[in-house]
């Protein structure tokens, strides 16, 4: 059994400031090594003798590793930093081009897009009627049969639904960002631009867009 107090994790090391290539390169192959039976991972237990990680830490090696790595962060972040900012300003910056379509054709359309939504779908279809089938009242309305009304309300969030699929294309605004925070930030603002637009281009559907807005964040 190895004592607490003189083993010192993989994890442990990590908090003590070391990055995983500090570890490859200046302490190599742990001192204990195996897998915990007290738990299910497979991944093997890492264990350094604390006593070894602390002289490589007293080392000028060590030192110069750690500020060379510091320094590498520290510039990764502000490249990081520069590019969420560009993407953001091209966001905001972006005209919002929606398609204008006749509302009978809008409808046609936004129901066909529901239907084809629900034929690929493995389960029901959340906006199909109480008791009907899957995709039944999309598929009634695609084909201009009024014998399954879609329920209601449900026609202006297939309208909206069809839009914001028709202006996926500036996702590619989003390209480059990679960083949860950073990417999750312009996607929020990326889907209020494109909800804004198809409000102003189809006033109608403006509450719809609002509460879009309000619960994808």
């Amino acid at each position: 059994m190895t004592d607490r107090t003189t083993y010192v994790s993989l994890a442990g090391v990590r908090l003590r400031g070391w990055t995983d290539a500090m570890v490859r390169d200046l302490l190599g192959t742990p001192d204990v090594q195996g897998r915990d039976p007290r738990r299910w991972s497979l991944a093997p237990v890492r264990l350094y003798l604390l006593a070894r990680v602390e002289a490589v830490e007293r080392t000028p090696e060590f030192a110069e590793t750690a500020a060379r790595c510091r320094a590498r962060a520290s510039a990764a972040g502000i490249h990081a930093e520069r590019r969420r900012a560009a993407v953001l300003a091209a966001i905001r910056a972006e005209p919002i081009e929606v398609p204008l379509l006749p509302r009978p054709e809008l409808e046609r359309r936004a129901a066909r897009h529901r239907h084809l939504l629900g034929a690929r779908s493995p389960g029901p279809d959340p906006a199909a009627a109480p008791g009907g089938t899957p995709g039944g009242a999309a598929a009634a309305s695609a084909s201009g049969s009024a014998a399954v009304p879609p329920p209601a309300g449900a026609l202006v969030r297939w309208q909206v639904s069809y839009l914001r699929h028709a202006l996926s294309r500036y996702e590619a605004l989003l390209d480059g960002l990679y960083g949860e925070a950073g990417r999750g930030e312009a996607e929020r603002l990326l889907r209020r631009r494109l909800y804004e637009a198809i409000a102003a281009a189809y006033p109608s559907l403006a509450r719809e867009c609002r509460r879009r807005i309000a619960v994808e964040r």
